[in-house]
């Protein structure tokens, strides 16, 4: 349900034939513009920023943008708009937390951008690539149950340990590391979505669409599962960076196992969709994950 609102009587102006993606940019912009541009006068007209006072302003200008959100959309596109202004707003936080946070904090500011990124450049890429089947769960928000407990797991130990160990939270070679493997991952998995497009989905497909074609081309001729690998990478990267010893080891291994069915569970269905070609594609292509061969065909003895 739409609910514009109007400034002086002013009626909301509606932007239904815009697309997808340039609604979620103006968002995400917008959430990222208001809070950045104010941290970045403080700096101008004071020896230093008040990160305390900066967040403030940050979760103030966060309802600001969701407002005139609210003003300019309707439907889905509102919902659309709202969330990547809040991951928008989230990655401005990110920033804040590292230019003007103690140092123990910074990881945690880094660690906000690679996170707000990841989401919102998954509901852009989709968008661009295959709008057709583009929805607000592009986002992956909402991916799992158990992904949210995975992330809100990694913040309290990170908080934890830091209110014990604070020196253990500083900028050092693992958090480098952490930073690394996430650009990376996210470089690689974004590269598979714009060479696959409209083959790419986020939902395993168990019927064969009539334009779905088999991709071995560009990225997937390195890995067979490439935005699994860059996933997989990225998830490891965000425990580097927060320096989390424990959730490293459950990340590592919750998402091994996660992608080891995942891949199997997959492949099954390429191989009932594209038979002997997709056999072929996994004799000369590995699936890039560390110990995953991915489903092998059971073969019945002669």
């Amino acid at each position: 349900m739409a609910s514009p609102a109007g400034g002086g009587g002013a009626a909301a102006r509606p932007r239904p034939g815009e697309s997808d993606a340039r609604v979620s940019a103006r968002g995400f912009l917008l959430g990222l513009a208001l809070p950045a541009s104010v941290a970045s006068l403080q700096q101008m007209f004071f020896d230093r920023v008040f990160m305390g006072h900066a967040l403030f302003v940050a979760v103030v200008f966060c309802g600001a943008a969701v407002a005139v959100m609210h003003s300019q959309y309707q439907g889905r596109k509102i919902q659309t708009a709202i969330r990547a202004a809040l991951l928008g707003d989230g990655f401005a936080m990110g920033v804040i937390l590292v230019t003007s946070a103690p140092s123990s904090w910074q990881a945690f500011g880094w660690y906000a951008m690679i996170l707000c990124a990841f989401h919102y450049s998954e509901y852009l890429a989709t968008a661009l690539t295959n709008p057709q089947s583009v929805s607000n769960d592009s986002f992956l928000l909402n991916h799992s149950w158990a992904y949210s407990v995975a992330a809100a797991s990694s913040w309290v130990e990170f908080w934890l340990e830091r209110a014990l160990f604070p020196g253990m939270k500083e900028f050092s070679f693992t958090i480098g590391l952490g930073l690394l493997l996430c650009v990376s991952g996210e470089i690689i998995r974004k590269l598979a979505m714009f060479t696959a497009r409209t083959n790419f989905n986020h939902i395993v497909q168990n019927e064969k669409r009539p334009d779905h074609q088999l991709v071995t081309h560009g990225v997937y001729s390195w890995f067979r599962h490439p935005s699994y690998v860059g996933w997989f990478w990225w998830s490891v990267g965000t425990q580097l960076i927060l320096n989390n010893p424990i959730c490293l080891v459950g990340y590592t291994a919750a998402s091994w196992t996660f992608f080891r069915d995942r891949v199997r569970y997959e492949e099954a269905t390429l191989i009932n969709f594209f038979g002997h070609a997709y056999l072929e594609y996994q004799q000369r292509v590995g699936t890039g994950l560390p110990g995953i061969a991915g489903y092998q065909l059971q073969r019945r003895p002669q």
